[in-house]
């Protein structure tokens, strides 16, 4: 095992550990997204101001690249004969590397799930009705952690349509709070687009329409990139060590033209949101593959949770990784690259692509926390001690920072 890669896996999660007091997570936005605090990271400096000045705060010309993927209202409520509400929470499709032709069924679909008051739920089909539309759930057997559930419906309407009708927005637990009809909006970025997550790439939720044309008048480019946010991302680590922690599973889908782009600014982009981080770094890592087996499948692309500290090669550029990756795309005449990863980026990984980040403050002891650690070479806890002195909110609907190593 490599020493970098043991010195990782033997991380101990308590040492990512901050007191957050209940009153500084924000249970929901600001009314104005723009006038969120930023938090000013620079070569190890610290200061504050307004996210609106964000544009003015960047070098002219560079590239900035989003993660345009949009919630959906992944809460199904059915309730029994007997009584007993049972919530089925879709977590991706059976086919995951399809949402699209997914969400476009007409009949029948199925889908990963995690289901609540299982216990409730031995046997038989469930039914949800809303006027003319009438949905049955039928549990097809566990899978792994989830549950494998069958969707039945007719009339016409894409499951699409049926979850937009009979589906709750799901929100972060930590905000203990029931969905309000306000989140429907506030929980979505304003550039998202594709639907597939079940929660939102928040650093996003900043962003207006006034930002996005001042970053467009300093000359920053922008890109989007496509990862569809799982469950997982709410997933606390529960060994004393990362070594032990499974992370999970996300799809992606990154488009020939973003590729080019990243290629014209040398391979590197400014990220804005841990998303956007992790499809950014796994490109590396799959132009790696490719590199070495130019004849790999699409799916045999997926970037696995160790790979980057047993692959990685420092004689190999982000440009000759990324100039790999569009030959391969080219050969196979496809314009999007379709895949998944599970990388885990924590102190002791060396990033290729991302050089400036835009992200909000994270949960004590999670796997994000340690993403940022490893950006900012583990000075971390000046940046949040900055924030927690200095009256920043926190979490999904909190205030952000512009993290510059």
């Amino acid at each position: 095992m490599p020493a970098v890669m043991m010195k990782t896996k033997d991380i101990h999660i308590s040492d990512y550990n901050y007191p957050l007091p209940d009153e500084r997570i924000a249970k929901f936005p600001l009314a104005e997204r723009d006038s969120s605090k930023l938090l000013l990271y620079r070569h190890g400096t610290l200061g504050e101001t307004r996210f609106s000045e964000l544009p003015s705060l960047l070098p002219q010309g560079e590239l900035m690249v989003f993660n345009n993927t949009r919630v959906i209202q992944a809460r199904l409520h059915f309730r029994k004969p007997t009584g007993a509400l049972i919530e089925i929470f879709l977590l991706e499709p059976f086919a995951p590397a399809d949402y699209e032709q997914m969400f476009q069924q007409t009949h029948r679909c199925q889908w990963l799930c995690l289901v609540g008051n299982q216990k409730k739920w031995k046997e038989g089909a469930l039914t949800i009705e809303h006027g003319s539309l009438s949905v049955t759930a039928t549990r097809l057997g566990e899978h792994g952690t989830s549950q494998l559930i069958a969707f039945e419906w007719s009339g016409g309407a894409s499951f699409s349509e049926v979850i937009d009708t009979l589906g709750e927005l799901p929100i972060p637990p930590y905000l203990n709070r029931q969905t309000q009809e306000s989140d429907k909006t506030t929980y979505q970025t304003v550039y998202s687009k594709i639907k597939g997550s079940v929660a939102a790439p928040t650093a996003g939720l900043h962003f207006t329409q006034r930002v996005l044309e001042g970053l467009d008048a300093r000359g920053i480019e922008r890109e989007e990139v496509t990862l569809h946010v799982g469950a997982g991302t709410f997933k606390p680590v529960k060994s004393d060590t990362i070594g032990q922690h499974a992370m999970h599973t996300e799809y992606v889908a990154v488009r020939r033209h973003t590729i080019e782009r990243l290629l014209a600014h040398g391979g590197r982009a400014i990220a804005v949101g841990t998303t956007s981080v992790r499809t950014l770094e796994s490109l590396y890592y799959m132009g790696l593959k490719v590199l070495r087996h130019p004849d790999l499948r699409e799916e045999e692309l997926h970037v696995s949770q160790w790979e980057p500290y047993e692959t990685s090669d420092d004689s190999i550029s982000a440009t000759d990784a990324l100039q790999a990756l569009l030959l391969w795309l080219d050969r196979r005449e496809l314009t999007t690259l379709h895949s998944s990863t599970q990388i885990i980026i924590a102190p002791g990984y060396e990033y290729k692509v991302v050089k400036m980040l835009v992200t909000n403050f994270h949960q004590p002891q999670s796997t994000l926390l340690l993403l940022v650690s490893a950006f900012v070479k583990g000075d971390w806890r000046s940046i949040y001690d900055y924030a927690l002195g200095h009256d920043f909110r926190f979490l999904s609907y909190g205030d952000s920072s512009l993290l510059i190593p």
